[in-house]
């Protein structure tokens, strides 16, 4: 088996390099790293197409956004599978080779993925001790496995190539929000996710231009999407319960969200919506919440989203 790993590129100067850099230094080599420009304005494309090695192909378009940079790079990839990096993360040397054994223990797996640190700072990470032989968990139901706590990232996953060809455009476009999140979720409805557990790639935080999701009032679209294909009867009984209930989940982060920006109307119609999570413990206590006077409930919201982000790298919290 072979990969290739597709990095979007939008004015990360700083850093692409040493992104690129931690693809190509795998101990089970990499076909190809593609950079796929996207009409950055300072000279991180001139960096990565310095960079002395023929395996580094740089593609240049106009802005467009990262969805459209990632399909481009998939439309161009020669790899059996295609793995991800964004232009601020980094992966450990070990990535690939742990990528390559998940598939030997799951073949039947269109993802293979990865557990990850986050870390803070500019400077390159020192490579830390990995075990030769990590355990590989099968993730039938991601879904629920994502509530429990975030199992990979971007720069931790790779997909099947003709699985992401036949899905193009894989990424939706114009959307930086979730976008990712939207093809993990849509391949491992009908595929299980073979998961090394061991921290195999950095994701770096508080990066200026960053495209991490912050908390919003309104749902991202890629839920909707989630929960259209459920109710539409597309999806097998056991993935349509699990995604109607993730989607539910979400809707009681945004009601504590919207509550924690003082929209409490729009708090009571999101909680509502949540019908499919039952009434569980979240779901109480954010109706406890909106029970509350205005000011106490905010404040009090507004503590609580301070510990977590919920669309993106970090799980959601009771």
């Amino acid at each position: 088996m072979n990969f290739s790993i597709v990095i979007p590129l939008y004015n990360k100067a700083g850093l692409v390099e040493m992104a690129v850099r931690s693809a190509l230094a795998q101990s089970f080599a990499p076909l190809e790293v593609i950079v796929v420009d996207d009409g950055s304005t300072d000279d991180g494309p001139d960096r990565v197409a310095a960079i002395p090695d023929g395996r580094v192909r740089l593609v240049r378009q106009a802005n467009a956004g990262v969805s459209q940079a990632r399909n481009r790079g998939i439309a161009l990839a020669r790899g059996e599978w295609i793995g991800f990096l964004d232009a601020d993360d980094w992966q450990h040397p070990d990535l690939l080779r742990n990528w390559a054994r998940a598939h030997v223990s799951v073949p039947q797996a269109d993802i293979l993925a990865a557990g990850f640190r986050c870390i803070e700072g500019t400077q390159e990470p020192e490579p830390w001790s990995v075990a030769a032989m990590n355990p590989v968990e099968v993730v039938a139901d991601l879904h629920r496995r994502w509530m429990r706590d975030i199992p990979f990232f971007t720069g931790s996953v790779a997909i099947r190539a003709q699985r992401l060809r036949a899905m193009q455009p894989c990424f939706p476009p114009g959307e930086s929000c979730g976008e990712d999140l939207d093809v993990w979720f849509r391949v491992a409805e009908d595929s299980p996710v073979a998961l090394v557990r061991e921290q195999l790639a950095a994701y770096r935080t508080a990066v200026a231009g960053s495209l991490s999701s912050a908390h919003g009032t309104t749902l991202p679209p890629f839920l909707e999407r989630m929960r259209a294909r459920a109710l539409a009867g597309t999806l097998s009984a056991d993935q349509r319960r699990s995604a109607l209930w993730f989607v539910a989940q979400q809707e009681i982060t945004l009601a504590r969200a919207q509550l924690a920006a003082g929209q409490r109307a729009e708090a009571k119609q999101s909680l509502a919506r949540a019908r499919y999570a039952g009434f569980g413990t979240r779901w109480m206590l954010t109706a406890l919440m909106l029970g509350l006077p205005g000011a106490v409930a905010s404040r009090w919201q507004s503590w609580r989203l301070a510990a977590s982000d919920v669309y993106s790298h970090q799980g959601s919290a009771q």
